[in-house]
């Protein structure tokens, strides 16, 4: 299960080089239109893994696990693709996960936190860098970039 908000921003912030990274290569094997993905994603040319996503919003199913033959499946996802930079920015007892886009999605910055459960997602209060709560908006979900690119 994953309890996390996400957010726009205009602009990525200052400073970000202070902070832990990492870059990732996202794609998409297959997108359900009902909300369940099954993606395939490579962390700074190394780790891979193979993640199942329920639902859509505040609260999905999600289950993760590594696989060693990400470069077989790749090509599978053309044209349903996210490369990204993460950083990964404290805030409280929380972490901010904010990623600056690249390629088809240059310019393009937003921002996830992860929570323990939907209580403490509801009554965060998000500082106004975070930009534009998109939680709710399906059209920032990677898949949909994936395929659609930067919503107008």
């Amino acid at each position: 299960m994953e309890i996390e908000r996400k957010w726009v921003l205009d602009a990525a912030p200052d400073g970000l080089g202070e902070h832990r990274s990492q870059r990732f290569e996202q794609g998409y094997l297959a997108i359900d239109p009902a909300g369940a993905e099954v993606r395939v994603r490579r962390k700074d040319g190394k780790t891979s893994v193979m993640t199942v996503k329920t639902g859509k919003g505040l609260v999905r199913g999600e289950e993760e696990w590594e696989i060693a033959n990400f470069d077989a499946l790749w090509p599978l996802t053309g044209g349903r693709q996210v490369l990204k930079t993460r950083y990964f920015i404290p805030l409280g007892e929380l972490t901010v996960e904010l990623d600056v886009y690249e390629g088809d999605l240059d310019g393009l910055v937003t921002a996830e936190v992860e929570f323990p459960d939907e209580a403490s997602a509801l009554a965060f209060e998000a500082p106004a860098w975070l930009g534009r709560d998109v939680t709710e908006d399906a059209r920032y979900g990677n898949r949909v970039l994936a395929v659609d690119g930067i919503p107008t």
